[in-house]
């Protein structure tokens, strides 16, 4: 007698869990993927998915059943932020001009020519009554205090189907957008109050990680299609500006079609160039030694994968950088600096103040200075 037909699996359940990306509103994960470049076959089955990469690895993903436009991030209740006074960090600016002082060694050693350094705050947020933090609540404060054109979050919460996760971002910054065939990311070095504030250390630095951003995209594009698109370009964002590049290039055939897109793209790029340095293997070297914490998802990626039904492919992934993260009680938010040669330690720490100062004070309900 034959063996009758397996009966079809049934569908996962949906868990309690919210994301918004690029004015996309998803809702009830069903799915999660611990590492994408281990199993980078399951997203090219059609979904929507949010990944979320430390940026120590691995790379994490969650489909959502659901997506719809969605106008905002608004969240159901008000976003009630950590104590302004209860901020510490992983460097304090001794510390942190020390290291500076650090990298500008290794540069004249000719180790790196320009590493990231990076510092992380943190502030006591325990649950409330045993409800997480609102991250759609922060988003929408965000939104409006601190526009940004990555802005995005995913808030799965502990106790479900799938494993939990909480991030809310401000990103200014492009990591990958995929489309087309085709995969382009914007760097972005360089920061100042003003654009009349941006240094030749600023645009040398910007035109260094551009070159390794360009190289990175040629592992897995056509020969001869990766080009510059703009260089140099400043952009103004809330209380600064930034000098931001474009670089593009046509995906190769066997990367755009194939089982092993996220594994190839994760691995000729991440962790992103910007939040790295050059060469950045010896650049992540030294920021091993000289960073007491984990980053985590601050300076890896977090965004939107969309696979449609005939397998095309639509992607935006942030640089997580202007980013929080919740996790064990604790909320988080690191900021940084490129360290060169022609670094001034005071400047770099200073530049660390300005990148946080106004995020930070959206996140307590208060403008006042960064903790140090």
């Amino acid at each position: 007698m034959p063996t009758p037909p397996a009966a079809p699996a049934a569908p996962p359940t949906p868990a309690p869990g919210v994301a918004w990306f690029g004015g996309r509103l998803l809702r009830d994960p069903v799915e999660h993927v611990a590492d994408v470049a281990l199993e980078p076959a399951r997203l090219r089955a059609p979904g929507h998915w949010v990944l979320v990469g430390d940026f120590e690895g691995p790379v994490a993903a969650w489909r959502f059943r659901v997506a719809e436009d969605a106008a905002g991030a608004a969240g159901a209740r008000a976003w009630r932020g950590p104590d302004p006074a209860a901020w510490a960090t992983s460097l304090d600016e001794r510390a942190y001009v020390a290291a500076v002082a650090a990298v500008r060694h290794a540069v004249r050693e000719g180790d790196v020519y320009q590493a990231n350094l990076c510092r992380v705050l943190a502030a006591p947020l325990p649950t409330d009554g045993g409800r997480e933090p609102d991250a759609r609540a922060l988003g929408a404060r965000l939104a409006v205090g601190n526009p940004a054109p990555y802005a995005g979050g995913v808030h799965v919460p502990a106790g479900g189907a799938v494993p939990p996760v909480w991030v809310v971002t401000a990103s200014p910054e492009l990591y990958l957008k995929v489309e087309d065939g085709w995969v382009i990311s914007a760097p972005i070095k360089g920061t100042a109050p003003t654009a009349d504030g941006l240094t030749a250390k600023d645009r040398a630095e910007n035109v260094m990680i551009t070159d390794l951003v360009r190289n990175d995209l040629q592992r897995v594009c056509e020969p001869g299609t990766v080009e510059v698109m703009t260089l140099l370009g400043v952009e103004e964002h809330p209380g600064l500006v930034h000098l931001v590049s474009t670089v593009r290039g046509r995906l190769r055939a066997d990367v755009r079609d194939g089982a092993d897109l996220w594994a190839l793209l994760l691995g000729a790029t991440f962790p992103p160039g910007s939040v790295s340095g050059a060469p950045k293997s010896s650049a992540l070297d030294l920021i091993r030694r000289l960073e007491p914490v984990p980053r985590g998802p601050y300076c890896g990626a977090v965004g939107r994968v969309e696979v449609a039904e005939d397998g095309g492919v639509r992607a935006e992934l942030a640089v997580g950088i202007r980013t929080f993260v919740w996790r064990d009680g604790v909320l988080r938010f690191g900021t940084g600096a490129g360290i060169t040669w022609g670094s001034d330690p005071d400047a770099e720490w200073a530049e660390t103040e300005l990148k946080a100062r106004r995020l930070v004070g959206l996140a307590s309900g208060d403008a006042g200075p960064v903790a140090g």
